[in-house]
């Protein structure tokens, strides 16, 4: 790899993760759309959908540990959120890293466009903000958070992802979990749910370690400081955020795909 192609990767892995700590999602959402097309349009480099989807389920591994340990004595995570849909997701994620091989590139960007499509039109509906109530004192339907968190696994696995992107519009809007709360709990459930795709793609042999090494790297320093951002912000804007950007993306995905 040339040094210009390293600093790409770094400062795509670093603004990711930054916005991964941020909002409480693993940070595919931005980095698998940059890293498909902005070292291409640079002339740095290039990857395929395949070789992006195995760079983002190692990276999202450690960006979601770095969050999660800047959440860790503020009391919103979730014990019983975090274990219910945390194990689903690692199951579901496990199985969809593994099919993701059989799979061709146009296949998992399909995939990846449906649930971000999905994402951005729950992230639109309203919701009443309940932010005082810390995280161990929620109450929540359980079949529905392990339900929904295996559909989101499969997918996951399937485009290098851990699907919080999806599982935080699911918390805030079918399960009504505070925004905060939610934040901090997707990033362990990110945590988890990248166990089962990074494995999947390891053992199928879909991940560029150099790559992968510089993102991580960006991970680690980036992710922290995102969540401690975060936690500064008003809930609204949080929202609001995280909405544009899985707006944006879905849209971009299904332009190069139609």
């Amino acid at each position: 790899m040339g040094i210009d192609y390293i600093i790409v990767l770094f400062l795509i892995g670093f603004l990711g993760s930054f916005i991964s700590g941020m909002l409480g999602i693993g940070g595919s959402i931005i980095k698998y759309p940059l890293l498909l097309y902005i070292p291409v349009m640079l002339g740095v480099g290039s990857l395929t959908p395949a070789e992006v989807a195995g760079i983002s389920a190692i990276q999202v591994f450690f960006a979601s540990i770095g969050g999660m340990w800047a959440f860790r004595k503020d009391g919103y995570l979730n014990k019983a959120l975090i274990l219910s849909m945390g194990l689903s997701v690692l199951i579901g994620s496990f199985i969809g890293g593994f099919g993701s091989d059989l799979l061709s590139g146009n296949s998992i960007n399909f995939v990846y466009a449906i649930m971000a499509t999905i994402a951005a039109i729950m992230m639109f509906v309203p919701k009443k903000e309940v932010d005082g109530q810390l995280g161990s004192k929620l109450e929540f339907n359980h079949w529905i958070a392990i339900t929904a968190g295996f559909i989101v696994g499969l997918g996951a696995g399937i485009v290098g992802a851990a699907g919080a992107f999806l599982l935080v519009p699911i918390m805030l809007v079918v399960l009504k979990i505070p925004t905060r709360v939610t934040i901090a709990s997707s990033l362990a459930i990110t945590f988890l749910s990248s166990i089962g795709s990074t494995v999947g793609k390891v053992v199928t042999d879909q991940i560029l370690y150099g790559p992968a090494l510089v993102m991580i790297i960006a991970s680690i320093i980036a992710a922290p400081l995102g969540a401690n951002t975060g936690k500064r912000m008003n809930t609204k804007i949080l929202r609001a955020i995280l909405a544009f950007l899985i707006f944006a993306t879905a849209v971009k995905i299904w332009i190069d795909i139609i």
